[in-house]
């Protein structure tokens, strides 16, 4: 088992079973793990040069011989997670280079029970949320609004930056602003009236439309919510204090 297990992340069968012997014994002679895994000392040493190269051995002098010792599995995993990550974050190269372009997810929510599992999304966020929101028009739809949601993003300590039109429910909201892990800059309503509320988070932007109908959408893709996010800022620099 444990051996198809390192076959299948690269290792060939004689690499597989010298690190699980290494791994049984600890440091040891080659000749020691050439026995436990059941092959012969020159292969053994051929093979050895191969998992230090892929970096599950390692070796070590002790007076006049030579040991060598497995690298722990934890650090192993962790090594592999971050190549795993790695490989991730530069998939939209690698995309470029193909001629290939990423489109964006797009998933469509209706009525309050869709709109909350929208708010529900960005609870997951690993980012800030920056938001463009009318404090107003969210609670008149979804009064427990604070109370169910703002208060599960400050129990996550999930900080939000927002912009909201200069209005009593834009005041309100601002004046709480301390104790619900969030910063408020109000604008000015007449020249900036939101009729939406938007959420940018990670790689998505979720928008909501507030009014009579209760619809929404969540847009995943890296390049367009950094876009926003750029455009957030100047908007935020734009809103002063």
């Amino acid at each position: 088992m444990l051996q198809k297990i390192l076959q299948n992340i690269g290792l060939t069968s004689k690499e597989s079973k010298i690190y699980l012997s290494a791994l049984e014994l600890g440091a040891s002679p080659a000749s020691k793990i050439a026995k436990k895994a059941g092959l012969n000392r020159v292969t053994v040493y051929d093979v050895m040069e191969k998992l230090m190269q892929k970096g599950f051995i390692t070796k070590h002098k002790r007076k006049d011989s030579l040991y060598f010792a497995p690298v722990d599995p934890d650090v192993i995993a962790l090594d592999f997670r971050s190549r795993a990550r790695d490989l991730r974050k530069a998939l939209p190269d690698f995309k470029r280079l193909k001629g290939e372009t990423a489109h964006p997810q797009i998933q469509y929510f209706e009525g309050l029970e869709g709109i909350k599992k929208i708010y529900l999304d960005t609870l997951n966020s690993k980012t800030e949320i920056l938001n463009y929101a009318d404090s107003k028009g969210i609670r008149i739809h979804w009064p427990e609004y604070d109370q169910e949601y703002v208060a599960e993003r400050v129990k996550r300590k999930i900080y939000l930056r927002g912009i909201s039109p200069n209005d009593e429910h834009g005041k309100k909201v601002k004046s709480e602003d301390w104790g619900n892990h969030r910063e408020i800059r109000l604008v000015d309503k007449t020249a900036f009236d939101f009729s939406n509320e938007i959420n940018i988070y990670d790689d998505k932007i979720a928008i909501v439309t507030v009014g009579k109908d209760l619809v929404g959408m969540i847009i995943e893709n890296r390049d367009i919510a950094n876009t926003q996010r750029a455009i957030f800022k100047m908007a935020w620099e734009y809103a002063g204090n």
